[in-house]
């Protein structure tokens, strides 16, 4: 097949399925809005760092483990182990969310700046959410090695089929039922069961190549699997990290009506970022099999190719968020806020402003987590997901108020680009 058309099938399934995942929250956003208002996003909001921790530690096992798995595949090595030394480090690491859960997740709100009734009022869907922790991190190592084993429709169906699910039982479960915040968690939670048994399918059929040996969780394996899904880890690590001082920049400048808006603007970019991120999921099989065999002249095309795709989408996002505001900020304020929608007005138009270079940067750090190259993969994930957002944020939030925090985003992801570039550049003169 043509390396791109095999690349607009892998890319296409990809981004289908990232946007399922999103439909998580997004359905959860809405029904909220429709049921508790400004409160209740503020709260829906306060929580979206839990979903970041858990994603990131899931994509991390996901991503490394199948990263791994196909290199490996391609060099004719041993494969047979992998999947199951995913598949117990996911249940390790969820372990403590579900210790918080059960004993904690007033607390855990407090931590991430609700008062007591925004505490109060997110309890219970907190403490389901993070319960519920085992299944979300093994929802990504399921999706990972599918795709990576030439089972891309199959991933996206099961990312589908899940979303499909939470929009139906999030209305059921927080209307009908009477469920409210409570409901909506249940419907969030069982999600992953949906993706997990789909992509079971693929595991049980006769064009499997995963094996399910099962060896005792090897720390070793895991450090060099965990340095390779490092980018997929940040990817998602940033929005938690990036939601946390938002949302604590937020309550300084504006209160709860303000993390409200951020909760319109994370939550609508949230789309945008998964786009970017089913871009470099779909070409890193890809970008892994062909550096494997040795075919670099594939490799420039893949990346030259996913840039320009990634520059596209970019570009009509931006045409988006600025055509559309006042649509998209009304989808989430029902109850008409007009505090609410004044902040999130400004806030699309200069936030989506990083979009052109957000996309660029997701997928460098994918290519250079596919072909191994550890070193720029950490320190520009750890830099744009944690570092130069949560240094831009807080300085500009100070010096030019909420657009200052808005721009933050921009800030933090061209110094990223410039030092990706910056490192790549040298590490090409000294090899040379």
């Amino acid at each position: 097949m043509n390396i791109y058309k095999k690349m607009a099938r892998y890319v296409l399934t990809s981004v289908l399925g990232m946007i399922g995942v999103s439909i998580y929250i997004l359905a959860d956003t809405y029904f909220i809005s429709l049921g508790f208002g400004s409160e209740g996003l503020a709260v829906l909001n306060l929580t979206l760092p839990i979903y970041g921790f858990m994603y990131a530690i899931g994509q991390m096992l996901g991503m490394g483990y199948a990263i791994v798995y196909s290199l490996e595949r391609a060099k004719g090595g041993r494969t047979e182990h992998y999947f199951l030394q995913a598949f117990q480090w996911a249940l390790i690491f969820s372990l403590p969310f579900i210790l918080l859960g059960i004993f904690a997740p007033d607390k855990i709100l407090g931590l991430l700046g609700a008062d007591a009734q925004l505490a109060y009022m997110g309890k219970p869907y907190v403490r389901i959410i993070l319960c519920a922790a085992p299944l979300f991190m093994l929802n990504f190592v399921f999706s990972a090695f599918s795709r990576n084993d030439n089972a891309t429709s199959l991933a996206m169906t099961g990312a589908i089929m899940a979303s499909v699910f939470n929009i139906v039982f999030d209305y059921v479960f927080m209307f009908p039922c009477r469920f409210g915040f409570m409901g909506a968690a249940m419907a969030t939670a069982a999600c992953p069961l949906i993706s997990i048994a789909i992509n079971c399918i693929h595991f049980k059929s006769q064009k499997n190549n995963i094996g399910f040996k099962y060896e005792r969780a090897h720390f070793k394996l895991f450090t060099k699997c965990a340095s390779i899904g490092m980018s997929g880890f940040v990817g998602e690590f940033s929005t938690a990290v990036t939601s946390a001082v938002f949302n604590f920049m937020m309550l300084l400048l504006a209160g709860n009506t303000g993390v409200a808006a951020y909760s319109v603007i994370a939550n609508i970019a949230l789309v945008c970022t998964c786009i970017f991120n089913g871009i470099a999921q779909g070409i890193q099989p890809l970008f892994s099999s062909s550096f494997g065999a040795g075919r670099k002249d594939e490799c420039k095309k893949l990346i030259k190719a996913s840039l320009c795709l990634a520059l596209i989408v970019a570009i009509l996002m931006i045409l988006m968020g600025f055509g559309l505001t006042d649509q998209l900020i009304a989808v989430f304020n029902s109850k008409n806020d007009s505090l609410l929608a004044s902040y999130a007005f400004a806030g699309i138009r200069l936030y989506f402003l990083a979009f052109t270079i957000v996309g660029i940067n997701v997928v460098l750090i994918a290519y250079f987590s596919a072909i191994g190259e550890a070193k720029i993969v950490i320190i520009g994930s750890l830099l744009r997901g944690m570092i130069l957002i949560s240094i831009a944020a807080i300085v500009m939030g100070k010096l030019f108020g909420m657009n200052g925090v808005w721009l933050s985003y921009l800030t933090a992801e061209s110094l990223t680009l410039i030092t990706i570039l910056a490192i790549w550049l040298k590490g090409k003169r000294t090899a040379k």
